[in-house]
């Protein structure tokens, strides 16, 4: 862990997938992905957001790829089978227990911030299980009871594609995120059930209609985990000026996306980008969220990342930047941890 600077609780990653895909050890420090438990180690990773995602079947989502099929609501695919869904993400959420069972004490599935918290000044890595879309969920509830009780305490309602509950953004530049419906009925008693539960809501691949809803139904912060400032880049993924005052009216939060294509003014997907242009989102979050609701979003395991920061052993270059920016010590652990867990207390009350 890099001296001086405060442990990373990232706001999503696709790992769980990456692992599955490539058939790499979490345990053996590699060259493919993004994160693996070495790597972390080196950059000063204490944990985060692992997403649960489940991938059209005939479309198999692989790490810094483009999302070319979902690049218009008319290529949108169907609507997924549930069978299917649940099938898959039980499979995802089995490795991550099976990576805490194999860990040795070394990685730990948390259910609280007093976990997190606890996870991180132990030096374990701590797994919190997010889902990534809610197809694996039936509109009586009962999949979201089972799913909470297994340790899932966050849930992205969509990706960008649609489902029973709404409708995700497609991959375009430049564009508004307005495309499409809102949620739907279920989707708006999804929301509601969410609350009842604890679950913490995810707004990011939501659309802008989608995002109204969610924001006039819920009685928790809103937060969207990995998305950044459309201000900037105005690509469909990112949020707008009236979307940030939301969230900031919420006391909810933003966790800076990692992806070139969503933080590159030109909407360009070079890896060779600046890591200057990040920090100018994180700039930009901090001015219009205040410096309590800016996170880390990295999707690591899911984008293409600056080939200056890499992977996750190369947190620290950005910690680093921020620190020539101005963030003092207070601040730059707001940012790397201390945010999510605020929000996170917020959101499940414990």
């Amino acid at each position: 862990m890099p001296e001086g600077l405060p442990l990373v609780f990232d706001g999503h990653n696709d790992t769980v997938l990456s692992l599955r895909n490539t058939g790499r050890s979490f345990f053996e420090r590699g060259s493919q992905g993004h994160l693996d438990l070495p790597r972390a180690r080196e950059g000063g990773f204490g944990g985060g957001f692992f997403a649960v995602y489940v991938p059209n079947a005939d479309v198999e989502r692989r790490s810094g790829q483009s999302a070319g099929a979902f690049g218009d609501l008319s290529t949108m695919p169907p609507v997924m089978e549930l069978g299917y869904a649940q099938r898959f993400a039980i499979g995802q959420a089995a490795r991550l227990f099976q990576i805490e069972r194999e860990s040795n004490g070394e990685a730990r599935v948390v259910r609280t911030a007093g976990e997190i918290e606890d996870a991180l000044e132990q030096g374990a890595l701590a797994m919190l299980l997010h889902l990534e879309g809610a197809e694996p969920l039936d509109s009586g509830g009962e999949a979201l009871e089972l799913f909470y009780q297994a340790g899932f305490r966050s849930l992205g309602v969509c990706w960008s594609r649609p489902n029973a509950y709404a409708q995700g953004v497609p991959f375009k530049f430049p564009s508004t995120p307005d495309h499409g419906p809102g949620l739907s009925e279920a989707g708006q008693e999804l929301v509601r059930r969410c609350n009842a539960l604890g679950v913490m809501l995810d707004v990011s691949h939501l659309n802008e209609q989608g995002f109204w809803d969610l924001a006039r139904l819920t009685d928790k912060p809103i937060v969207a985990t990995h998305s950044n400032a459309h201000a900037i880049c105005p690509s469909t993924r990112n949020l707008t000026d009236k979307q940030l005052d939301a969230i900031r009216d919420s006391n909810g939060m933003v966790g800076l996306n990692f992806s070139v294509g969503s933080t590159n003014p030109s909407g360009s997907r070079d890896p060779d980008m600046p890591l200057s242009m990040m920090l100018d989102q994180i700039d930009y979050l901090v001015e219009k969220l205040g410096i309590d609701r800016v996170g880390l979003g990295s999707d690591f395991d899911g984008t293409t990342v600056a080939t200056e920061l890499g992977d996750v052993a190369g947190l620290p270059k950005l910690l680093e930047g921020l620190q020539e920016r101005g963030y003092d010590e207070a601040a730059l652990a707001k940012l790397a941890h201390r945010n999510w867990v605020r929000v996170l207390r917020a959101t499940w009350g414990a």
